[in-house]
């Protein structure tokens, strides 16, 4: 995926992590409507290219959560042995059907050879978008497979903290959790349990 800008890749994070907690036990569904689709793609502007032209419609949404759930089974195939997210642990998509459509809808955009020759450097070629073709579904496909594909998707993990549904890239070795909010909520719930096995046994 050598058309990709490095920070093109975390746009397939971003797209998982639109479903999350709501703050109440639940779920919640950041491209649930039109107007959260409009939301979130002015929130991941920097991260994808500037080619297309993305009309937030009903059908583009339909689109871009398909992608999402293709991008979520591969996360939790690639998570595994380990916890995956239990948003949709009970509902994956086969992997093979979620990366298979990601390669279609990738597809869709024709690329050309691009000859780069910096000043003082080698010339080195790289694979960009034909003009005026590049669509917001097949970036976003690219930007997952680009993702999938480097070595940071090695150290993806489902978050265990209570009740939280996200994947994130581990930074250190020790990190257990996607946010310091998320450690703080598992380590009380961790002290209520031995709390409670404290009292039940009576010490």
């Amino acid at each position: 995926m050598t058309e990709q800008p490095e920070e093109r890749r975390w746009a397939a994070l971003a797209l998982a992590s639109t479903i999350r907690h709501d703050g109440e036990g639940g779920v919640a569904d950041d491209l649930d409507g039109v107007e959260g689709l409009r939301a979130w793609l002015d929130e991941v502007a920097t991260l994808l290219p500037g080619e297309w032209d993305a009309e937030a419609t009903e059908a583009l949404r339909g689109e871009v959560r398909a992608l999402r759930d293709a991008v979520r089974a591969l996360f939790a195939r690639g998570v595994r042995p380990g916890p995956v997210s239990p948003a949709d642990a009970d509902r994956l998509q086969p992997a093979d059907e979620a990366l298979a459509l990601l390669n279609a809808v990738a597809a869709r955009v024709p690329v050309r050879p691009v000859l780069d020759w910096p000043e003082g450097a080698a010339p080195a070629v790289r694979l960009a978008p034909a003009p005026g073709t590049d669509t917001l579904p097949a970036a976003l496909a690219r930007a997952a497979l680009a993702f999938l594909a480097a070595p940071d998707f090695a150290r993806l993990r489902a978050c265990t903290a209570p009740r939280c549904v996200r994947y994130f890239v581990r930074r250190h070795g020790r990190q257990e959790w996607c946010k310091p909010s998320c450690g703080n909520r598992a380590r009380a719930a961790r002290h209520y349990r031995r709390h409670r096995a404290a009292e039940a046994t009576g010490a």
